[in-house]
């Protein structure tokens, strides 16, 4: 079973609902930190690195001696990444999506591929949980090949556990990190933005066809219009965390609320049968709007 923590927006508890959940699976889980530009698992889980692997994409690199500035490359290039430079092709390494397309189309065959590193996954272990972790190199602008790279490392089983901690929003990054995944728990919080973000992302995971439901964090901070929504909408709402000063201390510790707090380890079993019951019966997309 793999479980995905998602949000429509940052710093509405996603990192803190995987870590919890990873946590309180008995046999231990794989925890996937799909938030390759800024991951922060490891201040939950602080897993002790085991191996750690480069990733690298292919970029493009002219061969001057057979190029005649025919501007084939450019034109082909959809992220702007090749610029004429007096009929000289000029290659930006990181606006560079790796498609392959300039070395496929250079009627010289001047064009060819080049390793460009863009960042590195690393493996720890930690009281029974495995952490990967991508993490992003400065400046580079391609999450999604080191996000398929971290999803490589996901172990094969039904009966094994994994959750992928993905990245905050709606954009490629999140969808890649869903992807193939059983169920996706939104985590949001009740206040206008929350609900806001909250709507995009339903609507996004409705395109993709993935099961769905949702945990509203800090309960009590706002009002009931993020219920209201679900209601309305059909959406599960799988478990809600309270707006609870203990939770803001052992956060701010960098520490695990279910090991001190018994009735939050209860909260995240229970948010565990939810995501595994939603899975059994076959899923809920609500109902669209409009």
């Amino acid at each position: 079973m793999i479980i995905a923590v998602a949000s429509g927006k940052g710093g509405t508890g996603k990192t803190f609902v995987s870590a919890h959940l990873a946590r309180i699976i008995s046999g231990g889980a794989t925890l996937l930190d799909c938030d390759v530009e800024e991951p922060n698992d490891h201040i939950f889980i602080p897993a002790r690195t085991t191996s750690s692997k480069v990733v690298s994409v292919e970029v493009p690199e002219v061969d001057s001696s057979l190029c005649d500035g025919c501007g084939e490359c450019s034109q082909v290039c959809e992220f702007n990444a090749i610029a004429m430079v007096a009929k000289t092709p000029m290659i930006f390494d990181e606006l560079c999506h790796a498609c392959g397309g300039c070395v496929l189309f250079c009627p010289r065959k001047a064009m060819h591929g080049k390793k460009h590193r863009i960042g590195e996954v690393e493996i720890g272990e930690w009281e029974g949980i495995t952490l990967v972790q991508g993490q992003l190199d400065v400046g580079v602008a391609l999450a999604v090949p080191l996000i398929r790279e971290v999803k490589r490392q996901l172990p094969q089983g039904e009966d094994h556990i994994s959750i992928v901690d993905c990245p905050p929003g709606t954009s490629c990054p999140m969808v890649w990190s869903v992807s193939d995944c059983d169920v996706v728990v939104l985590v949001t919080e009740p206040t206008p933005f929350g609900l806001h973000d909250l709507t995009l992302a339903v609507d996004t995971l409705r395109e993709v066809d993935i099961p769905f439901g949702v945990v509203i964090n800090k309960d009590g901070i706002g009002d009931d219009r993020v219920l209201d929504y679900c209601r309305q909408q059909e959406i599960p709402v799988l478990a809600r965390i309270p707006h609870d000063r203990r939770i803001a201390t052992a956060y701010a510790r960098g520490q695990l609320v279910s090991d001190s707090l018994l009735e939050y380890r209860v909260v995240f079993h229970n948010l565990l049968q939810a995501a595994s019951d939603l899975i059994a019966k076959g899923g809920s997309h609500g109902k669209k709007q409009g």
